[in-house]
């Protein structure tokens, strides 16, 4: 949180029980390994799908 203007003030501050989380990958660097891409993109399938459990919870770390 560095400055006003950081991504988690603004969250702290805007977000409601009806905002969509953010969404961060937890480690950039092991995108280039195939089962690290897959747990991934099936954890970005189980938010998208039950979406309506995730609103207001402000970040989500996946996988």
């Amino acid at each position: 949180m560095k400055g006003e203007d950081s991504l988690e003030q603004v969250m702290r501050e805007e977000n409601t029980e009806n905002s969509f989380p953010v969404l961060t990958i937890g480690s950039l660097d092991r995108l280039s390994e195939a089962d690290y891409r897959e747990r991934c993109v099936d954890r970005l399938i189980e938010i998208a799908v039950d979406i309506e459990q995730y609103k207001g919870v402000g970040r989500l770390f996946i996988p």
